[in-house]
Protein backbone atom coordinates (compact mmCIF):
# COMPACT_ATOMS: atom_id res chain seq x y z
CA UNK A 1 0.00 0.00 0.00
CA UNK A 2 1.26 3.49 -0.88
CA UNK A 3 2.41 5.46 2.15
CA UNK A 4 4.58 8.51 1.49
CA UNK A 5 5.69 8.75 5.14
CA UNK A 6 6.70 5.09 5.43
CA UNK A 7 10.41 4.28 5.95
CA UNK A 8 10.05 1.28 3.66
CA UNK A 9 10.77 1.58 -0.06
CA UNK A 10 8.05 -0.95 -0.83
CA UNK A 11 5.50 1.53 0.52
CA UNK A 12 6.77 4.99 -0.51
CA UNK A 13 7.62 3.75 -4.03
CA UNK A 14 4.56 1.59 -4.59
CA UNK A 15 4.40 -0.18 -7.95
CA UNK A 16 0.60 -0.36 -8.06
CA UNK A 17 0.29 3.33 -7.20
CA UNK A 18 2.58 4.20 -10.09
CA UNK A 19 0.60 2.04 -12.51
CA UNK A 20 -2.66 3.62 -11.36
CA UNK A 21 -1.08 7.07 -11.74
CA UNK A 22 0.00 6.34 -15.30
CA UNK A 23 -3.45 5.02 -16.18
CA UNK A 24 -5.08 8.12 -14.65
CA UNK A 25 -2.75 10.42 -16.62
CA UNK A 26 -3.45 8.57 -19.85
CA UNK A 27 -7.21 8.82 -19.30
CA UNK A 28 -7.01 12.56 -18.63
CA UNK A 29 -4.37 13.75 -21.08
CA UNK A 30 -7.03 15.59 -23.10
CA UNK A 31 -9.18 16.66 -20.13
CA UNK A 32 -8.90 20.42 -20.48
CA UNK A 33 -10.95 21.20 -17.38
CA UNK A 34 -8.79 18.98 -15.14
CA UNK A 35 -5.57 20.27 -16.66
CA UNK A 36 -6.70 23.86 -16.07
CA UNK A 37 -7.48 22.98 -12.45
CA UNK A 38 -4.00 21.49 -11.99
CA UNK A 39 -2.35 24.51 -13.63
CA UNK A 40 -4.28 26.84 -11.33
CA UNK A 41 -2.96 24.90 -8.36
CA UNK A 42 0.56 24.98 -9.80
CA UNK A 43 0.42 28.77 -10.09
CA UNK A 44 0.29 28.94 -6.28
CA UNK A 45 3.95 27.80 -6.31
CA UNK A 46 3.28 25.12 -3.67
CA UNK A 47 3.98 22.14 -5.93
CA UNK A 48 1.90 19.26 -7.24
CA UNK A 49 1.34 15.62 -6.35
CA UNK A 50 2.95 12.95 -8.49
CA UNK A 51 -0.44 12.16 -9.99
CA UNK A 52 -1.24 15.77 -10.89
CA UNK A 53 2.21 16.22 -12.44
CA UNK A 54 1.78 13.01 -14.45
CA UNK A 55 -1.35 14.47 -16.04
CA UNK A 56 0.62 17.53 -17.14
CA UNK A 57 3.39 15.35 -18.52
CA UNK A 58 0.90 13.38 -20.61
CA UNK A 59 -1.12 16.44 -21.68
CA UNK A 60 -1.62 16.45 -25.46
CA UNK A 61 -3.42 19.82 -25.73
CA UNK A 62 -0.98 22.15 -27.43
CA UNK A 63 -2.32 25.36 -25.86
CA UNK A 64 -2.07 23.84 -22.37
CA UNK A 65 1.45 22.58 -23.11
CA UNK A 66 2.50 26.12 -23.93
CA UNK A 67 1.07 27.20 -20.58
CA UNK A 68 3.07 24.44 -18.88
CA UNK A 69 6.32 25.66 -20.45
CA UNK A 70 5.58 29.30 -19.64
CA UNK A 71 4.68 28.48 -16.04
CA UNK A 72 7.81 26.37 -15.55
CA UNK A 73 9.99 29.22 -16.80
CA UNK A 74 8.26 31.73 -14.53
CA UNK A 75 8.47 29.49 -11.46
CA UNK A 76 12.16 28.98 -12.07
CA UNK A 77 12.65 32.75 -12.23
CA UNK A 78 10.56 33.27 -9.08
CA UNK A 79 12.63 30.83 -7.02
CA UNK A 80 16.09 31.06 -8.59
CA UNK A 81 16.05 34.24 -10.64
CA UNK A 82 18.46 34.26 -13.58
CA UNK A 83 21.29 32.58 -11.66
CA UNK A 84 22.91 29.35 -12.82
CA UNK A 85 25.16 27.58 -10.32
CA UNK A 86 28.39 26.14 -11.74
CA UNK A 87 30.10 22.91 -10.68
CA UNK A 88 32.35 20.13 -11.94
CA UNK A 89 32.57 16.40 -11.23
CA UNK A 90 35.79 14.95 -9.86
CA UNK A 91 36.27 11.21 -10.39
CA UNK A 92 38.46 9.69 -7.67
CA UNK A 93 38.36 6.01 -8.64
CA UNK A 94 36.69 3.73 -11.16
CA UNK A 95 37.20 0.51 -9.21
CA UNK A 96 33.78 -1.09 -8.69
CA UNK A 97 32.40 -4.47 -7.61
CA UNK A 98 28.90 -3.98 -8.99
CA UNK A 99 27.57 -5.47 -12.21
CA UNK A 100 25.50 -2.52 -13.48
CA UNK A 101 24.90 -3.30 -17.16
CA UNK A 102 24.68 0.37 -18.24
CA UNK A 103 27.94 1.56 -16.61
CA UNK A 104 31.47 0.92 -17.94
CA UNK A 105 32.78 0.63 -14.37
CA UNK A 106 31.03 -2.74 -13.99
CA UNK A 107 33.19 -5.49 -12.56
CA UNK A 108 33.32 -7.66 -15.69
CA UNK A 109 34.53 -4.89 -18.00
CA UNK A 110 38.10 -5.89 -18.86
CA UNK A 111 38.66 -3.08 -21.39
CA UNK A 112 38.59 -0.16 -19.01
CA UNK A 113 41.82 1.06 -17.42
CA UNK A 114 41.27 0.95 -13.66
CA UNK A 115 42.68 3.82 -11.65
CA UNK A 116 42.48 5.31 -8.18
CA UNK A 117 43.89 8.75 -7.47
CA UNK A 118 46.48 9.18 -4.74
CA UNK A 119 46.11 12.19 -2.47
CA UNK A 120 48.90 13.93 -4.40
CA UNK A 121 47.08 13.24 -7.67
CA UNK A 122 43.90 14.61 -6.13
CA UNK A 123 45.80 17.79 -5.27
CA UNK A 124 46.90 18.16 -8.86
CA UNK A 125 43.36 17.56 -10.16
CA UNK A 126 41.93 20.12 -7.74
CA UNK A 127 44.54 22.70 -8.65
CA UNK A 128 43.62 22.20 -12.30
CA UNK A 129 39.96 22.72 -11.41
CA UNK A 130 40.78 25.78 -9.32
CA UNK A 131 42.78 27.21 -12.21
CA UNK A 132 39.61 26.95 -14.32
CA UNK A 133 37.71 28.89 -11.66
CA UNK A 134 35.62 26.15 -10.04
CA UNK A 135 34.55 26.47 -6.39
CA UNK A 136 32.12 23.55 -6.15
CA UNK A 137 32.86 19.89 -6.88
CA UNK A 138 30.89 16.66 -6.99
CA UNK A 139 33.01 13.67 -5.95
CA UNK A 140 32.42 10.42 -7.82
CA UNK A 141 33.72 6.91 -7.13
CA UNK A 142 32.83 3.36 -7.99
CA UNK A 143 31.66 1.08 -5.19
CA UNK A 144 34.53 -1.01 -3.86
CA UNK A 145 34.93 -1.37 -0.08
CA UNK A 146 38.58 -2.41 -0.48
CA UNK A 147 39.80 0.11 -3.06
CA UNK A 148 37.39 2.95 -2.18
CA UNK A 149 36.58 2.63 1.53
CA UNK A 150 34.86 5.49 3.34
CA UNK A 151 38.21 6.42 4.90
CA UNK A 152 39.58 7.12 1.41
CA UNK A 153 36.65 9.37 0.58
CA UNK A 154 36.98 11.23 3.90
CA UNK A 155 40.72 11.73 3.43
CA UNK A 156 40.09 12.98 -0.10
CA UNK A 157 37.54 15.53 1.14
CA UNK A 158 40.03 16.78 3.73
CA UNK A 159 42.68 17.08 1.03
CA UNK A 160 40.37 19.02 -1.28
CA UNK A 161 39.28 21.52 1.33
CA UNK A 162 42.91 22.08 2.33
CA UNK A 163 44.17 23.14 -1.10
CA UNK A 164 44.65 26.88 -1.58
CA UNK A 165 46.32 27.65 -4.90
CA UNK A 166 46.73 31.31 -5.88
CA UNK A 167 43.18 32.68 -5.32
CA UNK A 168 41.61 29.25 -5.80
CA UNK A 169 39.65 27.32 -3.20
CA UNK A 170 37.03 24.60 -3.33
CA UNK A 171 34.33 25.84 -0.98
CA UNK A 172 31.76 23.07 -1.33
CA UNK A 173 32.29 19.36 -1.91
CA UNK A 174 29.18 17.40 -2.84
CA UNK A 175 29.47 13.63 -2.74
CA UNK A 176 28.01 11.03 -5.11
CA UNK A 177 28.99 7.65 -3.71
CA UNK A 178 27.17 4.36 -3.22
CA UNK A 179 24.47 3.86 -0.62
CA UNK A 180 26.05 3.34 2.77
CA UNK A 181 25.34 3.17 6.50
CA UNK A 182 24.06 5.80 8.93
CA UNK A 183 27.47 5.71 10.62
CA UNK A 184 29.23 6.52 7.34
CA UNK A 185 26.77 9.29 6.55
CA UNK A 186 27.59 10.82 9.94
CA UNK A 187 31.26 10.72 8.97
CA UNK A 188 30.52 12.47 5.68
CA UNK A 189 28.52 15.11 7.53
CA UNK A 190 31.38 15.68 9.96
CA UNK A 191 33.77 15.98 7.00
CA UNK A 192 31.78 19.02 5.82
CA UNK A 193 30.14 17.77 2.66
CA UNK A 194 27.50 19.83 0.95
CA UNK A 195 24.88 17.66 -0.75
CA UNK A 196 24.80 13.88 -0.74
CA UNK A 197 23.73 12.77 -4.22
CA UNK A 198 22.59 9.30 -5.22
CA UNK A 199 20.80 8.45 -8.45
CA UNK A 200 18.14 5.81 -8.20
CA UNK A 201 18.91 4.78 -11.81
CA UNK A 202 15.39 3.29 -12.10
CA UNK A 203 12.45 3.10 -9.70
CA UNK A 204 11.06 0.00 -11.42
CA UNK A 205 12.04 -2.78 -9.00
CA UNK A 206 12.07 -5.65 -11.50
CA UNK A 207 14.11 -3.66 -14.02
CA UNK A 208 16.41 -2.41 -11.26
CA UNK A 209 17.28 -5.94 -10.16
CA UNK A 210 17.95 -7.04 -13.75
CA UNK A 211 20.13 -3.99 -14.44
CA UNK A 212 22.10 -4.62 -11.24
CA UNK A 213 22.54 -8.40 -11.34
CA UNK A 214 25.52 -8.60 -8.97
CA UNK A 215 27.11 -6.60 -6.20
CA UNK A 216 25.70 -4.70 -3.23
CA UNK A 217 23.81 -2.33 -5.51
CA UNK A 218 21.50 -5.23 -6.41
CA UNK A 219 19.59 -4.57 -3.17
CA UNK A 220 16.76 -2.27 -4.30
CA UNK A 221 15.45 -1.46 -0.82
CA UNK A 222 18.86 -0.64 0.65
CA UNK A 223 19.64 1.64 -2.29
CA UNK A 224 16.24 3.36 -2.35
CA UNK A 225 16.21 3.98 1.43
CA UNK A 226 19.70 5.53 1.36
CA UNK A 227 18.41 9.10 1.65
CA UNK A 228 16.56 8.20 4.84
CA UNK A 229 19.79 6.91 6.36
CA UNK A 230 21.61 10.03 5.15
CA UNK A 231 19.00 12.20 6.89
CA UNK A 232 19.36 10.10 10.04
CA UNK A 233 23.10 10.66 9.81
CA UNK A 234 22.59 14.43 9.83
CA UNK A 235 22.88 15.17 6.10
CA UNK A 236 19.90 17.40 5.37
CA UNK A 237 20.76 18.33 1.77
CA UNK A 238 20.24 15.32 -0.51
CA UNK A 239 20.02 15.04 -4.27
CA UNK A 240 17.78 12.65 -6.24
CA UNK A 241 17.94 11.56 -9.86
CA UNK A 242 17.09 8.82 -12.34
CA UNK A 243 18.95 7.71 -15.44
CA UNK A 244 16.37 8.30 -18.14
CA UNK A 245 16.46 5.62 -20.80
CA UNK A 246 16.69 2.56 -18.56
CA UNK A 247 12.91 2.30 -18.10
CA UNK A 248 9.81 3.97 -19.51
CA UNK A 249 10.10 7.63 -18.68
CA UNK A 250 6.56 8.04 -17.32
CA UNK A 251 7.22 5.39 -14.70
CA UNK A 252 10.50 7.03 -13.68
CA UNK A 253 8.89 10.47 -13.54
CA UNK A 254 6.18 9.27 -11.14
CA UNK A 255 8.67 7.36 -8.98
CA UNK A 256 11.00 10.35 -8.76
CA UNK A 257 8.22 12.65 -7.57
CA UNK A 258 7.00 10.01 -5.10
CA UNK A 259 10.52 9.90 -3.65
CA UNK A 260 10.49 13.69 -3.27
CA UNK A 261 7.09 13.47 -1.57
CA UNK A 262 8.46 10.81 0.76
CA UNK A 263 11.35 13.01 1.90
CA UNK A 264 8.93 15.84 2.65
CA UNK A 265 6.49 13.55 4.48
CA UNK A 266 9.08 11.60 6.46
CA UNK A 267 11.70 14.27 7.16
CA UNK A 268 10.08 17.63 6.46
CA UNK A 269 12.74 18.42 3.84
CA UNK A 270 12.43 17.63 0.16
CA UNK A 271 15.35 17.03 -2.20
CA UNK A 272 17.89 19.85 -2.38
CA UNK A 273 18.50 18.90 -6.01
CA UNK A 274 17.03 16.70 -8.72
CA UNK A 275 19.23 15.55 -11.61
CA UNK A 276 17.92 14.42 -14.99
CA UNK A 277 20.71 12.49 -16.77
CA UNK A 278 20.03 10.49 -19.93
CA UNK A 279 21.92 7.30 -20.70
CA UNK A 280 24.89 7.86 -23.01
CA UNK A 281 27.36 5.66 -24.86
CA UNK A 282 30.46 4.54 -22.97
CA UNK A 283 33.07 1.81 -23.22
CA UNK A 284 31.52 -1.68 -23.19
CA UNK A 285 28.08 -0.02 -23.08
CA UNK A 286 25.81 0.42 -26.08
CA UNK A 287 23.21 3.06 -25.23
CA UNK A 288 21.19 1.93 -28.24
CA UNK A 289 20.66 -1.41 -26.51
CA UNK A 290 18.27 0.34 -24.15
CA UNK A 291 15.05 1.01 -26.06
CA UNK A 292 13.55 3.45 -23.56
CA UNK A 293 15.44 6.52 -24.74
CA UNK A 294 13.65 9.86 -24.87
CA UNK A 295 13.88 12.59 -27.48
CA UNK A 296 14.73 16.22 -26.74
CA UNK A 297 11.09 17.35 -26.76
CA UNK A 298 10.11 14.77 -24.15
CA UNK A 299 13.21 15.59 -22.11
CA UNK A 300 12.28 19.28 -22.11
CA UNK A 301 8.76 18.52 -20.95
CA UNK A 302 10.05 16.31 -18.13
CA UNK A 303 12.23 19.18 -16.91
CA UNK A 304 9.30 21.63 -17.07
CA UNK A 305 6.94 19.32 -15.19
CA UNK A 306 9.49 18.57 -12.46
CA UNK A 307 10.05 22.30 -12.00
CA UNK A 308 6.31 22.87 -11.61
CA UNK A 309 5.82 19.87 -9.29
CA UNK A 310 8.84 20.56 -7.04
CA UNK A 311 9.31 24.33 -7.42
CA UNK A 312 11.86 24.74 -4.62
CA UNK A 313 14.40 22.13 -5.77
CA UNK A 314 17.62 22.86 -7.59
CA UNK A 315 17.68 21.10 -10.96
CA UNK A 316 20.89 19.83 -12.53
CA UNK A 317 21.87 19.04 -16.10
CA UNK A 318 25.35 17.82 -16.97
CA UNK A 319 27.63 17.74 -19.98
CA UNK A 320 25.81 14.57 -21.07
CA UNK A 321 23.60 17.04 -22.95
CA UNK A 322 24.46 19.20 -25.93
CA UNK A 323 24.73 22.98 -25.85
CA UNK A 324 21.45 23.26 -27.75
CA UNK A 325 19.61 20.97 -25.36
CA UNK A 326 21.08 22.63 -22.27
CA UNK A 327 20.04 26.06 -23.53
CA UNK A 328 16.48 24.86 -23.97
CA UNK A 329 16.10 23.35 -20.52
CA UNK A 330 17.76 26.33 -18.81
CA UNK A 331 14.58 28.21 -19.64
CA UNK A 332 12.36 25.46 -18.26
CA UNK A 333 13.77 24.87 -14.81
CA UNK A 334 17.47 23.97 -14.72
CA UNK A 335 19.41 25.94 -12.08
CA UNK A 336 22.77 24.12 -11.98
CA UNK A 337 25.09 22.98 -14.78
CA UNK A 338 28.58 21.58 -15.05
CA UNK A 339 31.25 23.15 -17.21
CA UNK A 340 34.61 21.96 -18.53
CA UNK A 341 33.86 18.48 -17.18
CA UNK A 342 36.00 15.37 -17.45
CA UNK A 343 34.46 12.00 -16.62
CA UNK A 344 37.67 9.98 -16.44
CA UNK A 345 39.83 9.47 -13.36
CA UNK A 346 42.66 12.04 -13.53
CA UNK A 347 41.21 13.65 -16.65
CA UNK A 348 41.74 17.28 -15.66
CA UNK A 349 45.53 17.02 -15.41
CA UNK A 350 45.94 14.50 -18.23
CA UNK A 351 43.10 14.50 -20.77
CA UNK A 352 42.34 10.97 -21.78
CA UNK A 353 43.48 9.75 -25.22
CA UNK A 354 40.84 8.43 -27.57
CA UNK A 355 41.79 4.79 -27.11
CA UNK A 356 41.98 4.78 -23.28
CA UNK A 357 38.23 4.28 -22.75
CA UNK A 358 37.92 4.96 -19.04
CA UNK A 359 35.33 7.75 -19.07
CA UNK A 360 32.09 6.93 -17.29
CA UNK A 361 30.12 8.38 -20.20
CA UNK A 362 30.74 10.37 -23.36
CA UNK A 363 30.77 14.14 -22.80
CA UNK A 364 28.57 15.87 -25.37
CA UNK A 365 29.19 19.49 -24.36
CA UNK A 366 33.01 19.69 -24.37
CA UNK A 367 33.35 23.47 -24.07
CA UNK A 368 35.72 25.01 -21.53
CA UNK A 369 34.35 26.57 -18.36
CA UNK A 370 35.14 30.03 -19.73
CA UNK A 371 33.19 29.29 -22.90
CA UNK A 372 30.21 28.08 -20.86
CA UNK A 373 30.34 31.13 -18.57
CA UNK A 374 30.50 33.49 -21.57
CA UNK A 375 27.60 31.68 -23.25
CA UNK A 376 25.43 31.90 -20.13
CA UNK A 377 26.00 35.64 -19.81
CA UNK A 378 25.18 36.18 -23.47
CA UNK A 379 21.86 34.47 -22.71
CA UNK A 380 21.26 36.86 -19.80
CA UNK A 381 22.09 34.44 -16.97
CA UNK A 382 24.39 35.06 -14.01
CA UNK A 383 26.92 32.21 -13.66
CA UNK A 384 27.18 31.73 -9.90
CA UNK A 385 30.06 30.16 -8.00
CA UNK A 386 28.34 30.83 -4.68
CA UNK A 387 28.56 28.37 -1.78
CA UNK A 388 27.35 30.74 0.93
CA UNK A 389 24.22 28.89 2.07
CA UNK A 390 26.16 25.76 2.91
CA UNK A 391 28.84 27.68 4.80
CA UNK A 392 26.33 29.90 6.61
CA UNK A 393 24.29 26.92 7.79
CA UNK A 394 21.39 27.57 5.44
CA UNK A 395 20.78 23.89 4.70
CA UNK A 396 17.89 21.46 5.06
CA UNK A 397 14.71 22.97 6.43
CA UNK A 398 16.41 26.37 6.91
CA UNK A 399 17.23 26.56 3.21
CA UNK A 400 13.82 25.22 2.21
CA UNK A 401 11.91 27.78 4.29
CA UNK A 402 13.88 30.61 2.71
CA UNK A 403 13.54 29.17 -0.77
CA UNK A 404 9.82 28.45 -0.54
CA UNK A 405 9.16 31.98 0.75
CA UNK A 406 11.27 33.57 -1.98
CA UNK A 407 13.56 35.20 0.58
CA UNK A 408 16.59 33.25 -0.59
CA UNK A 409 16.98 35.64 -3.52
CA UNK A 410 17.97 38.39 -1.08
CA UNK A 411 21.15 36.42 -0.43
CA UNK A 412 21.69 34.47 -3.64
CA UNK A 413 21.56 37.31 -6.14
CA UNK A 414 24.19 39.49 -4.41
CA UNK A 415 26.38 36.46 -3.66
CA UNK A 416 26.20 35.34 -7.28
CA UNK A 417 27.42 38.74 -8.45
CA UNK A 418 30.33 38.75 -6.02
CA UNK A 419 31.47 35.23 -6.91
CA UNK A 420 31.13 36.01 -10.61
CA UNK A 421 33.35 39.04 -10.05
CA UNK A 422 35.97 36.77 -8.47
CA UNK A 423 35.86 34.53 -11.52
CA UNK A 424 36.18 37.49 -13.89
CA UNK A 425 39.18 38.88 -12.03
CA UNK A 426 41.06 35.60 -11.63
CA UNK A 427 40.22 33.30 -14.53
CA UNK A 428 38.16 34.86 -17.32
CA UNK A 429 39.30 35.61 -20.84
CA UNK A 430 39.26 39.32 -21.80
CA UNK A 431 36.03 38.86 -23.77
CA UNK A 432 34.31 37.08 -20.89
CA UNK A 433 35.55 39.67 -18.40
CA UNK A 434 34.12 42.49 -20.50
CA UNK A 435 30.65 41.01 -20.89
CA UNK A 436 30.68 39.94 -17.24
CA UNK A 437 31.48 43.36 -15.81
CA UNK A 438 28.73 44.87 -17.94
CA UNK A 439 26.27 42.27 -16.67
CA UNK A 440 27.24 42.91 -13.03
CA UNK A 441 26.61 46.64 -13.37
CA UNK A 442 23.23 45.95 -14.91
CA UNK A 443 22.27 43.44 -12.21
CA UNK A 444 23.37 45.74 -9.36
CA UNK A 445 20.54 48.07 -10.23
CA UNK A 446 18.02 45.28 -9.62
CA UNK A 447 19.00 44.80 -5.95
CA UNK A 448 15.99 46.40 -4.22
CA UNK A 449 17.53 47.10 -0.81
CA UNK A 450 19.74 50.19 -1.00
CA UNK A 451 21.91 49.16 1.96
CA UNK A 452 22.54 45.72 0.46
CA UNK A 453 23.26 47.26 -2.93
CA UNK A 454 25.80 49.67 -1.41
CA UNK A 455 27.47 46.84 0.51
CA UNK A 456 27.74 44.71 -2.61
CA UNK A 457 29.24 47.62 -4.53
CA UNK A 458 31.86 48.02 -1.80
CA UNK A 459 32.68 44.31 -1.88
CA UNK A 460 32.95 44.34 -5.67
CA UNK A 461 35.50 47.14 -5.41
CA UNK A 462 37.43 45.17 -2.80
CA UNK A 463 37.40 42.08 -5.04
CA UNK A 464 38.84 44.13 -7.89
CA UNK A 465 41.59 45.18 -5.48
CA UNK A 466 42.46 41.59 -4.58
CA UNK A 467 40.22 40.64 -1.64
CA UNK A 468 38.16 37.45 -1.84
CA UNK A 469 35.30 35.45 -0.35
CA UNK A 470 32.63 37.97 0.61
CA UNK A 471 29.17 36.58 1.22
CA UNK A 472 25.80 37.52 2.63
Amino acid sequence: MYNAASPHATEFIDHEEILETLAYAEQNKSNGALIDEILDKARLRKGLSHREAAVLLDCDLEDRNQQIYALAEQIKKDFYGNRIVMFAPLYLSNYCINGCVYCPYHLKNKHIARKKLTQDEIRQEVIALQDMGHKRLALETGEDPVMNPIEYVLESIQTIYGIKHKNGAIRRVNVNIAATTVENYKKLKDAGIGTYILFQETYHRESYEKLHPTGPKHNYDYHTEAMDRAMEGGIDDVGLGVLFGLELYRYEFAGLLMHAEHLEAAHGVGPHTISVPRIRHADDIDADAFDNGIDDDTFAKIVACIRIAVPYTGMIVSTRESQKCRERVLHLGISQISGGSRTSVGGYVTPEPEDAKSEQFDVIDSRTLDEVVHWLMELGYIPSFCTACYREGRTGDRFMSLCKSGQIQNCCHPNALMTLKEYLEDYASPQTRQIGNTLIQKELASIPNEKVRTLVEQHLTSIAQGDRDFRL
